[in-house]
């Protein structure tokens, strides 16, 4: 059997060229994962998905759980089988979409009792439980329950909130499953404080998880305190094991975090944006229902490989817009994940040619610029 493994092999300042090895293969870091919240991406097949350059997707826990359930799942083979995804699978706890989502939610020590979206049926998520249901979904990289502490929060509050996600962690510990080739990761957390986020990372040291999630960010509190915090959390960290940043983000969210360390990211923003006729492109966001392109035979993004801008116009994605077609979706999501995967590919050879620096500002520059002046 494969050890989970995380493999180092350049660094360039802060940041890290990597490997992870799992149960189910490897993925090179830094790497932005394909969200399959409901064991899918949405409007995508998964031959598509890898033909980006994906190699990690993210299933989310609390959907699972409720439709088509992780016992289904798991008497159906398990989610690497049920979605045609052999390669690495990661899972969230559950605890950001609880809190989130579903409705009369109720929080103690001992988890949290809820009432689904769905269907209003009660159902009660604890550390133990989630540990269950992550190892019922056969996920490579199981995710610690915990509480992502809202934005605002007073210190207080976010110390309470902290040390209880910290002792769901080592309940998590005990409860995990292990099993070669699979991981459990802890979530750092201590909002915007700094003194409670090394609290929160003296804990998880010494729980000794395979890795650590970076949660509570990305939740309101803007990108210059995100990327503050992330400063003065990261070194408290050891250095020898992978970073996952959650739920972010924006392509200079990336970026940021990758020059201060961060090797894995996830966020819903390009399939999300992909669906509603957003793209990112080398020069900023485009809106594709955007008047401007009703006559543009250009292609979206000139330097892109995707099918949307190797074989249609802008005026055609337009087109597919206006009139609601789905191609139209899915010609754009499919164009945003291989941007974010070009993206990362960009960082990762930066990294291993010390050359980050000067890859980041160039990147900055072209976003600078903007769509608009392409054009001219």
């Amino acid at each position: 059997m494969t050890k989970f493994s995380f493999d180092i092999f350049s660094t360039d300042g802060a940041a890290r060229r990597g490997r992870v090895t799992t149960a189910h293969g490897t993925f090179e870091t830094p790497t932005f994962m394909a969200t399959a919240t409901a064991a899918t991406v949405k409007a995508m097949l998964p031959d598509n998905v890898r033909a980006c350059g994906v190699e990690l997707a993210i299933c989310n826990t609390y959907h699972l759980m409720l439709r088509p359930t992780a016992e289904r799942v798991a008497r159906l083979g398990g989610l690497h089988k049920l979605m045609d995804w052999p390669g690495p699978i990661v899972t969230d706890s559950g605890g950001f979409q609880v809190m989130s989502l579903a409705k009369l939610r109720t929080i103690n020590e001992n988890g949290v009792t809820f009432r689904s979206h769905l269907d209003g049926s009660p159902h009660e998520l604890t550390p133990e439980r989630s540990m269950q249901i992550q190892n019922l979904l056969d996920s490579d990289i199981t995710m610690c329950f915990d509480e992502c502490t809202p934005f605002p929060s007073t210190e207080e509050q976010a110390a309470d909130s902290m040390r209880m996600s910290m002792r769901w962690a080592e309940r998590c510990k005990k409860a995990f499953e292990p099993r070669e080739g699979y991981a459990l990761f802890g979530i750092n957390q201590g909002s915007i404080f700094e003194k409670l986020r090394h609290e929160s990372a003296a804990a998880l040291n010494t729980l000794d998880p395979e890795g650590y999630g970076i949660g509570g960010l990305a939740v309101g509190e803007g990108q210059e305190k995100m990327f503050e915090t992330l400063d003065f959390t990261l070194p408290a960290l050891k250095p020898e094991k992978p970073r996952y940043l959650m739920g972010v983000g924006r392509p200079d969210d990336i970026v940021g975090s990758v020059l201060r360390g961060i090797d894995m990211f996830d966020c819903v923003m390009p399939t999300r944006s992909g669906r509603t006729g957003q793209a990112f492109t080398r020069r900023g966001t485009v809106n594709m229902r955007n008047a401007r392109h009703l006559d543009d035979n250009r292609p979206l993004d000139e330097k892109c490989s995707c099918l949307a801008c190797t074989r249609y116009s802008r005026a055609y994605l337009h087109h597919l817009f206006r009139s609601e077609e789905m191609l139209g979706p899915i010609l754009l999501t499919t164009h945003n994940i291989q941007y974010y995967q070009d993206l990362m590919r960009g960082l990762r050879t930066a990294i291993e040619t010390k050359t980050l620096n000067q890859f980041a500002a160039s990147f900055y520059e072209d976003q600078a610029r903007g769509d608009i002046e392409a054009l001219s």
